[in-house]
């Protein structure tokens, strides 16, 4: 399995990809609707558990070197192909639901994952993406509000 870090080539695209994804997604769609003969999609579990990110992939059939993870502009892609077997002999197929040929998958990495820490493993058939979550301390204060700006008196003061 080839996992690296990868510079944005087409980040226009890829965007565009998780936009679709993330519409289809949002709305009960649990297939990509464009998918066309020769490509097809994974199907994928993303989860946040004990300050780690997680991302799982269904791959059956395909060995580590089939498959391609990479992490880029808070984007997780994840890509191969599984390919036909192509002898046939003697054997009529009546029916085969099975897909083929090159997949891509890309999701939103939240911004608070480590990247730097991510490990990938493959066994049974499912791509798991381990990431650690760092918790941002944020801090809060609460602003009075007054009754006028404070720039306007100061220009006041001034005059």
């Amino acid at each position: 399995m080839n996992t690296r870090i990868m510079k944005p080539e087409f980040p226009f695209l890829r965007r565009l990809g998780h936009e679709f994804d993330w519409f289809f997604d949002r709305f009960g769609f649990d297939r990509p609707v464009f998918e066309t003969p020769g490509m097809w999609a994974p199907y994928v579990e993303v989860y946040e558990k004990d300050n780690e990110f997680f991302v799982k992939a269904e791959l059956p059939g395909l060995r580590k070197e089939d498959i391609t993870v990479e992490i880029s502009e808070g984007q997780l892609t994840i890509a191969g192909e599984r390919k036909e077997e192509v002898e046939k002999k003697g054997k009529e197929v009546y029916r085969s639901e099975r897909s083929y040929g090159a997949f891509l998958r890309t999701i939103s990495l939240p911004d608070a994952v480590k990247i730097e820490n991510a490990v990938a493993s493959v066994k049974d058939g499912v791509l798991e993406v381990k990431m650690p979550i760092t918790k941002f301390e944020t801090t809060r204060r609460k602003l009075d509000i007054a009754e006028e700006a404070p720039v306007e008196k100061k220009a006041e003061n001034a005059a």
